[in-house]
């Protein structure tokens, strides 16, 4: 396999087949180090209920959709509420936008057929595809998964839309612990790549950072000495819109590959 990794110190910001993982860095020489930035992404029943009943009774003119499983948790929410058919009803009485593929399939078996599909997956790629419509003054709902999504958001706002948001899934940062030594390592020369395999990673670092006002500083690392690795197409979208310019990513969205791409990487590179 080679070892493009020889001697590089490698973050991995998951909580999922780190083992797995860290044999592949140790195969090519390089030196795993665990740092979780996952968090916990749990099921906000409760905490869900009052959008999901104001959005039955409001109604929306759009309605954004960005993960299949947070779909099918707020039909079987409704369900349980005795509002199913209202909700569906609404849905299909709206146009409706969908990101990523498994939105797209779980819409299809509701039988509802959307107005507007992403380009490539991501939030970026569903937002040209709806650059030329006038959201002035249009009620937008945002289905979300774990964390906000500030950039969709704002791309709705910016239009003069009126959003809402539901978060069937939510998300507990990860200990303040871990996050802070991943950054103090960072800050000290001491991790020559982070990899990320989830948006939610990305935040939970970048917001530490703007709480702690070291954001700047953690840009310049990522600028300058530690490579930023994302698993696939909608995490590096995530590192971009934190404002780190250089991201590595894998043409095949698996974990493995990320670690063949940053191998290769560093064999044809020489890294600030």
């Amino acid at each position: 396999m080679g070892n493009g990794l020889e001697g590089k110190r490698i973050a991995l910001g998951g909580s999922r087949k780190t083992e797995e993982i860290s044999i592949l860095i140790e195969k090519q020489g390089g030196i795993p180090i665990v740092r979780s930035l996952q968090g916990i992404t749990y099921l906000a029943e409760k905490e869900v209920e009052p959008d999901l009943l104001k959005f039955v009774n409001a109604g929306a003119d759009w309605v954004i959709f960005t993960t299949g499983i947070g779909l099918e948790t707020l039909v079987n929410l409704a369900e349980k509420l005795g509002v199913k058919d209202q909700l569906l009803s609404i849905i299909r009485h709206a146009y409706v936008a969908s990101r990523g593929y498994k939105t797209l399939a779980a819409l299809k078996k509701l039988g509802i057929q959307p107005v507007a599909v992403d380009e490539d997956g991501t939030t970026k790629g569903l937002t040209r595809t709806l650059r030329n419509i006038d959201f002035t003054g249009k009620r937008v709902m945002i289905q979300l998964h774990g964390e906000t999504t500030p950039s969709l958001t704002k791309f709705f706002e910016d239009q003069g839309a009126e959003v809402t948001k539901i978060l069937p899934y939510q998300h507990i940062a990860p200990e303040i612990e871990t996050v802070t030594k991943l950054c103090d390592e960072m800050l000290g020369h001491e991790i020559d790549a982070v990899c990320f395999t989830t948006a939610v990673q990305v935040r939970s670092l970048f917001n530490f950072a703007r709480e702690n006002e070291i954001s700047n500083n953690l840009l310049n690392c990522f600028q300058e000495n530690v490579a930023a690795v994302a698993v696939g197409k909608v995490t590096a979208e995530a590192l971009k819109e934190e404002g780190v310019e250089r991201v590595i990513a894998p043409e095949l969205e698996r974990m493995g590959a990320m670690i063949v791409e940053l191998s290769n990487y560093y064999t044809n590179n020489t890294v600030k």
